[in-house]
């Protein structure tokens, strides 16, 4: 099996995410174009519950997984890979089959009670048979992961990406005249054929690369792996943890907001259609950057584990700073942008006008939030995981506070859900700063903070002279497309000048490493 190097490992991760996301961007368009709010809405209130069952389901072993098969691998043992395997697709098997049948049965009692619009049924029900097919895909992911091949998982989620492009707008279609509902259920299909077919991949590769017998000493292996399993357990209960945290907000985000909205006096066509809006249109332009971010959280573990480990207390604050340095420059150009042309933004991508003050309001903020995956790798890589994970969970209990206190009266509205996503956000990275600065020698950059605050403002104003000035007025899309062009022109030189960027880290961008290959 092809090894690759940890920057290679990376560089691969880094260049499949942003194709991912860019696919996965242009799939939501479409989707959005076709369903339009309402549609959107009965999707994103059915997408939280899959992905609660879905994390109860992997139980956080892909993390798990990896790093024991890495160990095995290591020692030479390919008896203790395949228990690895076989007992965590016994787990994660039985498991799924239990949740996708419960799923089932309960989806109609979660969409009219929970969601209070008995539509989202539909949608619940069309995606439940993705439970089985995830479990073992994430099993398998583990599996490369550890054998330290990022090849089959980057190839694979780009295939997931393009199936379901090429398969939403059909489905909808089809299923729209019978109600937006169905075509919500429809959406859903098409994430399962998309899913599917990259299982199929990922099967394909295993075969191609074990090195072992798949079929026999089954039972003889679960008999044995009493001591395995609770190898497994030690990483993936507390990492399962911390997942669990987060999909038990995004599960119940909804309904509060259902719940919220009613209590201000609005209908549920209205919330529905107001919540599609703010998480299918807005929430996807303001994560763009973050397939950068997660890249640098997961390169991140290892490097400042390793600088730990060997004592080495100035490397680690370097890699944390430049972490958040590469962040903070991945998102700003992108925040300027939503921030000047809100409106605009949304009328080419979406092809409406609604939401624009939402988009400019939360985007400020949204810095923040692109800091905090690496200042979370760097909690987890120091030891701080469980200080981490407390930090999410207070981030969650003070973003439900402000949204039932704020969208239950009526001058708020969805407007409230927006502030209490962002002060939940906002709270969560503060707090991990907070412990990086009390338990380690890490100190906070405020010269930096202060560099970059400079480079943002002299970006914006920038752009609001050549708007002003009205020299690309023509159209909407020749003015966005012509003043972004000038703008990350003047950013990436301010980035340059003031260091928040230097050519070392300018050349580890994917695309000049593939270009040179």
């Amino acid at each position: 099996m092809t090894k690759q190097t940890f920057l290679h490992g990376a560089l691969i991760l880094v260049a499949a995410g942003l194709i991912t996301r860019l696919l996965g961007f242009i799939n939501r368009i479409v989707v959005a174009r076709i369903m339009g709010e309402e549609g959107m809405g009965l999707y994103m209130m059915a997408l939280p519950t899959l992905i609660l069952v879905t994390t109860i389901t992997q139980f956080g072993l892909p993390v798990a997984i990896s790093k024991r098969v890495s160990e095995a691998e290591a020692n030479g043992d390919e008896t203790q890979v395949k228990r690895i395997l076989v007992i965590s697709l016994s787990i994660t098997g039985s498991l799924s089959l239990i949740f996708t049948a419960g799923l089932f049965l309960f989806a109609p009692i979660v969409a009219e009670y929970f969601l209070t619009d008995a539509r989202a049924m539909a949608p619940l029900l069309a995606v439940t048979p993705i439970i089985p097919i995830t479990a073992v895909s994430a099993v398998l992911r583990g599996y490369f992961q550890g054998r330290q091949n990022m090849k089959p998982q980057a190839i694979s989620q780009v295939i997931e990406q393009i199936v379901r492009i090429t398969t939403v707008a059909f489905l909808t279609k089809l299923f729209y005249p019978y109600g937006v509902q169905y075509a919500a259920a429809g959406a859903m299909i098409a994430v399962i054929i998309g899913e599917f077919v990259s299982l199929l991949y990922m099967t394909r590769q295993f075969a191609l690369h074990k090195t072992f017998k798949w079929r026999k000493s089954w039972k003889k292996h679960i008999q044995e792996g009493k001591e395995t399993l609770q190898q497994l357990m030690t990483i993936a209960i507390p990492t399962s943890g911390s997942r669990l945290i987060g999909s038990l907000t995004y599960f119940f985000e909804p309904i509060l907001v259902a719940q919220s909205l009613a209590i201000a006096g609005l209908t549920a066509v209205e919330t529905t259609k107001q919540y599609g809006g703010l998480t299918g249109y807005i929430l996807p332009l303001l994560f763009l950057p973050t397939f950068l971010t997660h890249a640098l959280g997961v390169s991140l573990v290892p490097s400042i584990s390793e600088s730990a480990a060997k004592k080495q207390f100035g490397t680690i604050n370097y890699r944390i700073l430049q972490a958040i340095r590469l962040s903070l420059a991945s998102g700003g150009l992108i925040t300027v942008i939503y921030v000047l042309f809100p409106v605009a933004t949304l009328s080419i991508v979406y092809g409406t006008d609604q939401g624009g003050f939402l988009l400019q309001f939360m985007a400020p903020f949204f810095l923040m939030h692109y800091i905090q995956t690496p200042l979370q790798a760097s909690l987890q890589a120091l030891d701080l995981a469980k200080s981490a994970m407390w930090n999410t969970l207070i981030g969650a209990a003070v973003k439900f506070i402000v949204l039932a206190v704020l969208s239950s009266q009526p001058e708020f509205g969805i407007n409230g859900v927006a502030v209490a996503m962002v002060v939940g956000s906002v709270i969560v990275t503060l707090l991990h700063l907070s412990v990086l600065v009390r338990a380690t020698s890490f100190t906070f950059p405020f010269q930096m903070l202060f560099k970059f605050l400079t480079v943002l403002i002299i970006t914006a104003g920038a752009g609001y002279i050549l708007h002003e000035q009205g020299y690309f007025s023509s159209s909407p899309l020749v003015e966005l497309l012509t003043i972004s062009i000038v703008l990350a022109a003047v950013y990436i030189c301010l980035l340059f000048k003031l260091k928040l960027l230097t050519k070392d880290e300018w050349h580890m961008i994917p695309w000049n490493k593939f270009r040179k290959k």
